[in-house]
């Protein structure tokens, strides 16, 4: 016995509300895969269903051996009455149980296998078919325990069931390990999902549910969303009624617009209470909120709203109102009018462009399939499958973030383990530098070379990470070799790698030995020459009180370099006077020669030159 997702009371019920011929849906079951590891005739991986209770571990693995019962073969009674437990001792494998299916609920199955110290459920298919997904039951007394059910369940064909069971019959240990890191998409650094929702909360224990996970994961959804890492859109799944029947009572009281969008009645009595078009219109009231939020840039606001609308406007106290809701609105700052205006005419005999949406938004596309289930998660275009609870929630959209890209939240210790506390992961670090490679994942750690104050980090990662470019010495000298004796401090450190300065030898990572100058005679070596080796360097001096010139490596009189010096400052200042005198006589020269040519052009103008010849002069004489 169990429920299937299009099997469920709630479809049913719209089935036959609203006389369906066919009420089949494309309905994707999603997966994660089982490796068996031992024993060898068994080894391989395997599919199997995810169920739609307890806490998948998405994003991780879990190891264990299987057991199978020897009584209660299909689990529908609690283990204790046949002195049964799979509780683990200290350093063993976790159990997972397998069972039958059939004759209970497979909540119950997993239910008693909890309790029985079970890490984790395989239910075997009592027939040969294709995988199914395991939903809860549409019981209102028994909320309870569905709630309190935490260990992962799967659904395994009845061909690999029975595998199992002639092996552990035989006496094999098989162990094997169930794999949910591929089974949501991990593309990149933002994650994208959906809630598919109802404002209903007369629905029993999912409705409940429903409301409850709204309150808790409010918070943690709305910081994820104002920073960017994720992207939410929150959808209402709707039906229209067959056109043959949109002037029936059912339809009249179930739907909007003509029949176009219909829910079902939320205490499924025609008579009394709220209308199905009642919640009709509220569900299309709460993706207005959000449009018009989003528009706002302010999409968060839509699970401020629906939190207060659950609080404020209960069915049970005759509250769920238009009136109720406007008072929610305004006391978020919401523009009513534009509400109002995405909402429309629910009267009106045509389509609300916003509930046309929803309506198509549930035919599945890609590797996502139509949603028939409520309430449905959607992550990165796969259908969430498990306990809607915070943490599970959490944990599977921490799973769809690329690997090194999530954010603070999912590293926490109540989301996973920090692999990187344990021996640092096995990858590089530099204790002295408190600089480490590893870096903690969602699903598990990764061996990457940092980049510290801007400088990058290169390497394998796990054995071997070294500073470069440009301002590497200032992290921990670059990981060369650095030391300080009497105030001085030589670094092996370059831009280009470690290389022991001069005066030193080695391979200027770990080591760089003082060069002895003077044993070596490299340095100091002239006739009159005294070497002294010192840490770095050397010091040389002269004998019979010469000195001593470095950049020549000799050793000159002190007196001589005296005189030679004063010589030449002499030398300059005759040079400077003799220059001076030759500059002026030059001037001197120029400027009279300069004055006669002025003089002797002014002259020529007024009167002849002593160098001109006499002019003749003529008279002209008049005979009578």
């Amino acid at each position: 016995m169990g429920f299937r997702p299009v099997g469920t009371m709630l479809r049913l019920l719209v089935c036959a509300v609203f006389l369906l011929s066919s009420c089949h849906a494309r309905f994707v079951v999603e997966k994660n895969s089982l490796k068996v590891t031992a024993p060898e005739d068994l080894k391989g991986t395997y599919e199997c269903a995810i169920g739609n209770f307890g806490v998948p571990q998405y994003g991780g693995t879990m190891v264990g051996f299987v057991a199978y019962p020897k009584a209660n073969k299909k689990a529908c009674k609690d283990f204790d009455d046949f002195d049964i437990s799979y509780k683990s001792k200290p350093g063993a494998f976790p159990t997972f149980l397998l069972v039958d299916r059939g004759d209970c609920y497979f909540t119950n199955k997993a239910w008693n296998a909890q309790k029985a110290g079970a890490a984790a459920i395989l239910v075997a298919d009592d027939k040969d078919e294709p995988l199914i997904t395991m939903d809860t039951p549409e019981e209102s007394g028994r909320a309870e325990y569905l709630e309190n059910i935490t260990i992962p369940s799967a659904l395994i064909t009845k061909s690999f069931g029975d595998r199992l069971k002639k092996a552990i019959d035989n006496g094999d240990m098989v162990n094997v390990n169930l794999d949910w890191r591929e089974a949501l998409p991990h593309p990149d650094e933002r994650v994208e999902y959906e809630f598919w929702t109802n404002s209903n909360d007369e629905c029993g224990p999912k409705c409940d549910s429903q409301i409850e996970f709204v309150k808790s994961f409010k918070g943690a959804a709305q910081v994820l969303e104002k920073k960017g890492y994720t992207q939410f859109t929150p959808h209402y799944i709707t039906w229209y009624c067959p056109e043959a029947f949109t002037l029936s009572k059912q339809c009249k009281s179930q739907c909007i617009n003509h029949g176009r969008y219909c829910a079902p009645d939320p205490e499924q009595d025609f008579s009394k209470g709220y209308d199905g078009k009642d919640v009709v219109v509220q569900n299309l009231r709460q993706v207005c909120v959000f449009n018009v939020a989003k528009e706002h840039k302010k999409p968060w606001l839509w699970w401020d709203y629906v939190t207060d609308f659950a609080i404020r406007c209960p069915m049970k106290e005759k509250k769920y109102t238009k009136e109720c809701a406007d008072g929610v609105i305004k006391s978020l700052g919401l523009d009513h009018k534009a509400i109002d205006k995405c909402i429309g005419n629910p009267d009106a005999d045509e389509e609300n462009p916003v509930l046309k949406a929803e309506q198509d938004a549930q035919i599945g596309k890609g590797s996502r399939g139509d949603v028939t289930i409520l309430p449905t998660l959607v992550i990165n275009n796969r259908q969430y499958r498990g306990k809607l609870d915070k943490g599970a929630v959490l944990k599977a959209l921490c799973a769809g973030f690329r690997e090194t890209t999530e954010p603070a939240v999912c590293l926490s210790e109540d989301i996973q383990t920090n692999e990187c506390l344990e021996n640092n992961g096995g990858c590089w670090q530099d204790k002295a530098a408190n600089i480490t490679a590893c870096k903690d994942t969602f699903r598990g750690r990764v061996c990457e070379c940092p980049v510290v104050k801007g400088v990058k980090f290169v390497g394998d990662g796990y054995s071997h990470c070294e500073a470069s470019g440009s301002g590497r010495c200032e992290i921990n000298n670059g990981g060369c070799w650095k030391e300080t004796r009497d105030g001085r401090t030589y670094s092996a450190c370059t831009d280009d790698g470690c290389k022991c300065p001069d005066g030193f030898k080695g391979d200027g990572i770990h080591k760089c030995e003082d060069i002895d100058e003077c044993k070596e005679r490299t340095a100091c070596q002239c006739k009159e020459c005294k070497c002294k080796n010192t840490w770095g360097s050397y010091d040389c001096g002269c004998s019979g009180g010469l000195l001593y010139m470095k950049e020549h490596d000799t050793c000159i009189s002190k007196n001589a370099a005296t005189e030679v010096g004063w010589s030449f400052l002499w030398v300059i200042f005759f040079g400077l006077v003799a220059a001076g005198i030759a500059g002026y006589a030059v001037y001197k020269y120029r400027i009279r020669r300069y004055m006669d040519s002025e003089i002797r052009a002014i002259m020529a103008q007024y009167m002849p030159l002593d160098n001109q010849g006499d002019v003749p002069n003529h008279s002209h004489h008049i005979e009578m």
